[in-house]
C-alpha cells in the first residue's frame, strides 16, 4: 500500500496563480492544461516547500507576497518525522503542515508544523520525501559530476564506506601538504625570523631583567635623588618626637606625653575613667618611641651615594631600551619577559623545522599510499556497480520504446605526474576519488557508445532520465516523484511507453507528472486541469479534478486542439480504455 506523502498544496499569488488548491492522491496524478496556464507553478510551488531558492520575481504583480502551503503525511518511524519533531514541529493527525512565504522584496520565511524553521531544514527533509525532476534536471544529468553521483547513489554502501574513508584521508593530505609547502617555500623567511628572535633573546639575556625590577629601581632612584631632603625631614621629625641632644632645653612630643601620663597616674585610683585615659596616653608614648626609633634608623641607613644613583639610572636606561624594543612601555619589564617567553617558544618551533619537515614528508607519503589504495577500492566498487546499473537502465529503456538501446559507463582516470599511484599508474585525484565517470548511450545496434550529451536526442534523454529514476526507485526509493514535462521531445509509441512506465512506478510510490502528452495523461489515476480565467489568472476554481466526460474533453484538446472533435473524442476514449486495460 503506497503511503500518500503529498496530499495537497495551496498556492497564493505565485506567478499566474492568484489562489488555487492542488489536491493530490495516491498513485499517478497528471497535471495538464494549455501552455502558459501555470502547470509548471505546481513544480515551482513544491520546490519552495522543499527549501528551494526564493525568487521575488515569482510573486504575482500587485501582491506583497507569495504563499505556498502543503500538507504532507510522514510515517511516524521515518527519519524525516524524527527530524521534524526535533525542530519542534507538531503533527496534525499524522500530517505535517509546511508553509513558505516569499515577499516581493525577496525575504523568505519557512514554517514546519506550526514552528518557524530555517529554510535549510525543509531541504534536508526533502531528500527523504520527494524526488523532483524537470528539464533542468535533464541538463544536470549531462554533467559528469551528476553522472558519478548517480552511480555512487546506486552503489550504496559499497561506494559510500570507502568514499568516507577516502574523503578523510584526502582532507588530511591537503592539510599536511599545505603545511609542508608553507615550511619549505618560506624557509628563508623563517630563517630570518629565527635570527631576529635569537638576537632579541640574546639581548634580553645579556641584561637579565627581573619581574618587577623596573618598579623597584624607580622607587630607589626617587629616594637617592632626594636623599638630603629625606634625611633632613627624618631628622627634624625625630627631634620633634624624641628631642634634640644638642638642644637640652627644647620641648619634644615624647617629654610632653610622658608628663601628661605622670599627671594622670597620680590620681588614677580615684576614677576608673581617668585611669583608662592614662593607659591610652601610655600607649601613645610607646607608639611615639617606636616611630622615633624608625626615623632614626631611616636617617642612618639613607644612602646619599651619587655613584649608586648613577648605577640605578644606568640600569633603568638599559631596561627602558629593552621595553621600547620588545614590549609596551607602559607595561615595562613584564611585557619584555612575556615577549621573551613567546619568542623562545616560536624559536623552538622554527629551529625544529628540519625535524617537522621530515615528519610531514613521512606522513604525506603514507597518506598518498593510503589514498591510492582507497581510490582503487572506489574504482573497483564503481566498476562493479556500473555493470549492474547499466544493465538495469538498459532493461528499462526497452520498456520505453528503445528496445535496441544500450547504456554503459566509461570509468577512467587522468594521468598526472603529481598525483597518486592507483593500479600501477600515477593519476589525478580529487575529493571523490580518481575516477571520471561518464554515461554512454548506443541508441541502436551498430552505433558506437557515445556520451549522452552528444549521443541522445531530447526525447531519448528524457527516457534515459526516467529509466535512471525507475532503477533508483527499486534500490533507493522515495515516497513521491514529481516530473515536470519529462516527456518533452517524445511522441507516439514512446509517449505511450513512458505513460505505462510511470503508471507502474506509481504502484510503489506517489507520482505527479506535469505533461502535455495525452498518451501519458491517459495512464494517470487522476488528472488535474489547470486553466486561466479571462483576466489571465488561475483562481481557486482554476485547478480541478477531471472525471468522465471532462477528462475525455481535455484529452481530446491535447490530441487535436479541439475538445468537441468526434474523431479526437474517439481517440481519447480509446487511449483511456487501452491505458486501463494495460495497467
Amino acid at each position: 500500500m503506497v503511503v500518500v506523502v503529498l496530499e495537497e498544496m495551496r498556492i497564493r499569488s505565485l506567478g499566474v496563480i492568484d489562489d488555487a488548491v492542488v489536491e493530490l492522491s495516491p498513485g499517478f496524478t497528471a497535471v495538464t492544461g494549455e501552455t502558459g496556464a501555470g502547470k509548471t507553478m505546481v513544480v515551482t510551488s513544491l520546490g519552495l516547500l522543499l527549501g528551494g531558492r526564493a525568487d521575488p520575481a515569482l510573486v504575482r504583480i500587485g501582491a506583497g507576497k507569495a504563499v505556498v502551503e502543503g500538507r504532507v503525511t510522514v510515517p511516524a518511524d521515518a527519519s524525516a518525522a524524527v527530524r521534524a519533531e526535533e525542530a519542534g514541529a507538531e503533527f496534525d493527525d499524522g500530517a505535517l503542515l509546511i508553509s513558505r512565504t516569499v515577499s516581493a522584496e525577496g525575504r523568505s520565511r519557512a514554517h514546519l508544523g506550526g514552528r518557524s524553521v530555517p529554510v535549510g531544514l525543509l531541504a534536508e527533509l526533502a531528500d527523504e520525501l520527494v524526488a523532483v525532476h524537470g528539464q533542468t534536471d535533464q541538463q544536470g544529468l549531462l554533467k559528469l559530476s551528476r553522472q558519478r553521483q548517480a552511480l555512487d547513489r546506486y552503489a550504496g554502501d559499497a561506494v559510500a564506506v570507502p568514499l568516507a574513508k577516502y574523503a578523510e584521508a584526502y582532507r588530511r593530505l591537503r592539510v599536511v601538504t599545505a603545511e609542508l609547502d608553507e615550511i619549505t617555500t618560506r624557509a628563508r623567511e623563517r630563517a630570518r625570523e629565527a635570527d631576529m628572535l635569537r638576537y632579541g633573546l640574546d639581548e634580553i639575556a645579556g641584561v637579565e631583567p627581573r619581574a618587577g625590577e623596573d618598579t623597584e629601581l624607580a622607587e630607589e632612584a626617587e629616594r637617592l635623588g632626594h636623599a638630603e631632603a629625606l634625611s633632613s625631614a627624618a631628622t627634624a621629625a625625630h627631634a620633634a618626637l624624641a628631642g634634640n641632644p644638642e638642644d637640652p632645653e627644647g620641648i619634644d612630643a615624647a617629654t610632653l606625653v610622658a608628663g601628661a601620663q605622670r599627671a594622670l597616674e597620680a590620681v588614677r585610683s580615684h576614677d576608673p575613667a581617668l585611669a583608662a585615659l592614662a593607659d591610652r596616653i601610655g600607649e601613645i608614648g610607646i607608639l611615639l618611641g617606636d616611630v622615633a626609633g624608625e626615623l632614626a634608623g631611616y636617617a642612618d641607613d639613607l644612602d646619599a651615594d651619587p655613584l649608586r644613583l648613577a648605577a640605578v639610572e644606568e640600569r633603568r636606561a638599559a631596561l627602558g631600551a629593552l621595553t621600547r624594543k620588545y614590549g609596551e612601555y607602559e607595561k615595562g619589564v613584564a611585557a619584555v619577559l612575556a615577549w621573551a617567553e613567546r619568542s623562545a617558544a616560536r624559536l623552538t618551533e622554527l629551529d625544529g623545522d628540519d625535524e617537522r619537515i621530515g615528519e610531514l614528508t613521512a606522513e604525506r607519503d603514507a597518506l598518498r599510499t593510503e589514498l591510492g589504495g582507497l581510490a582503487q577500492a572506489l574504482t573497483d566498487a564503481r566498476t562493479e556497480a556500473a555493470e549492474r546499473f547499466a544493465a538495469a537502465v538498459t532493461a528499462e529503456l526497452a520498456s520505453l520504446a528503445m528496445p535496441h538501446a544500450r547504456v554503459s559507463f566509461d570509468i577512467r582516470q587522468a594521468e598526472d605526474p603529481e598525483g597518486v599511484e592507483v593500479g600501477g599508474r600515477t593519476v589525478a585525484c580529487g575529493p571523490t576519488g580518481a575516477d571520471e565517470v561518464e554515461l554512454l548511450l548506443a541508441p541502436h545496434p551498430g552505433a558506437p557508445p557515445r556520451p549522452i550529451a552528444k549521443g541522445a536526442s531530447g526525447g531519448e534523454l528524457s527516457r534515459v532520465m526516467l529509466a535512471v529514476e525507475v532503477v533508483f526507485a527499486g534500490t533507493d526509493p522515495v515516497p513521491t516523484y514529481l516530473f515536470d514535462e519529462v516527456d518533452a521531445g517524445v511522441g507516439g509509441k514512446a509517449a505511450v511507453e513512458i505513460g505505462r512506465r510511470l503508471a507502474r512506478l506509481a504502484k510503489r510510490a506517489q507520482v505527479v507528472v506535469v505533461t502535455h502528452l495525452p498518451q501519458v495523461a491517459a495512464f494517470a489515476d487522476r488528472q488535474l486541469l489547470v486553466e486561466k480565467t479571462n483576466d489571465g489568472s488561475v483562481t481557486r476554481s482554476g485547478v480541478k479534478v477531471l472525471e468522465g466526460e471532462d477528462r475525455v474533453r481535455e484529452l481530446s484538446r491535447m490530441l487535436a486542439g479541439q475538445e468537441d472533435s468526434q474523431t479526437a473524442r474517439a481517440h481519447a476514449e480509446e487511449l483511456l480504455a487501452a491505458a486501463r486495460a494495460d495497467v
